[in-house]
């Protein structure tokens, strides 16, 4: 074994001695269950944060996803197709 494993070997348990050490000296919690209204108050208050958008840019958003699953879906029909066309005709000896 070269000299650059060793020394890697010694990081790595050095880095397992720091770790247990650690986990040692932390008393263990137990961690207290949230009430479900304070659970709820909690949400309210993260939703308020949340930057809505309006009604004419969620309008726009649904246009742009509308359209995009359409073309998408045209697409993968239409590669699908070509390909069922192609394999038929391979397989069918003409």
């Amino acid at each position: 074994m070269n000299r650059e494993a060793k020394r890697m070997m010694q990081r790595r348990q050095q880095s397992a001695d720091r770790v247990a050490v650690a986990r040692r000296a932390m008393p263990e919690r137990k961690r207290e269950r949230t009430g479900a209204r304070q659970f709820l108050r909690e949400v309210r208050q993260e939703l308020s944060k949340v930057n809505w958008p309006t009604r004419k840019e969620l309008f726009g958003y649904t246009v742009v996803v509308l359209v995009t699953v359409v073309v998408l879906t045209s697409l993968v029909f239409g590669i699908d197709f070509l390909v069922a066309k192609g394999v038929l005709l391979v397989f069918s000896g003409s």
